[in-house]
């Protein structure tokens, strides 16, 4: 087989489609199962204090993440850049108290909306045993995706986009 840009860009575009399939699969299979689709009524105060309830008739993205998390680590950033446009709250899980939150988020700029979740019950309540795990939800409060593991900017925006 000669090796030339063409051949290259094929096996790389096959092969990023291969991962992208695969990691799908993985998600899929890792996913939570709810006792229900529907979204749980969450009436919180976030890491701010400023109190949280949800905003109905608009998608929601509710994403579990920890600051001992690596992957968590490097997609909060996507993070960060859907909750500008979109309705998003995340839910930070046995990641230590409210003023270490706030230092990490300070740290790195973060300006979305986190609900300290230190014992986990939130975190049980949705069944999430990997991080990060995100959920969207449909403007009519009813699961449209899940996701586990990390997820891009481009597909997180490509799911919201499907999602009224």
């Amino acid at each position: 087989m000669k090796w030339n840009i063409k051949t290259i860009f094929k096996e790389l575009v096959i092969g990023g489609i291969f991962l992208f399939i695969l990691s799908n699969i993985i998600s899929y299979i890792r996913k939570p199962e709810l006792s229900s689709e529907l979204l749980p009524k969450i009436d919180a105060v976030l890491l701010d204090g400023s109190s949280y309830s949800i905003k109905e008739g608009k998608p929601l993205v509710i994403h579990f993440w920890a600051t001992w998390c690596p992957t968590c680590r490097l997609e909060n950033s996507n993070i960060e850049d859907i909750s500008k446009k979109y309705n998003v709250i995340t839910i930070a899980v046995n990641s230590g108290s409210k003023k270490v939150l706030q230092a990490y988020m300070e740290e790195n700029n973060y300006t979305f909306d986190v609900l300290n979740d230190n014992n986990g019950e939130i975190a049980k309540h949705f069944h999430v045993e990997a991080y990060p795990t995100t959920f969207i939800y449909n403007s009519k409060g009813k699961l449209a995706y899940s996701e586990v593991g990390y997820t891009t900017t481009v597909g997180m925006l490509a799911r919201l986009s499907l999602v009224r």
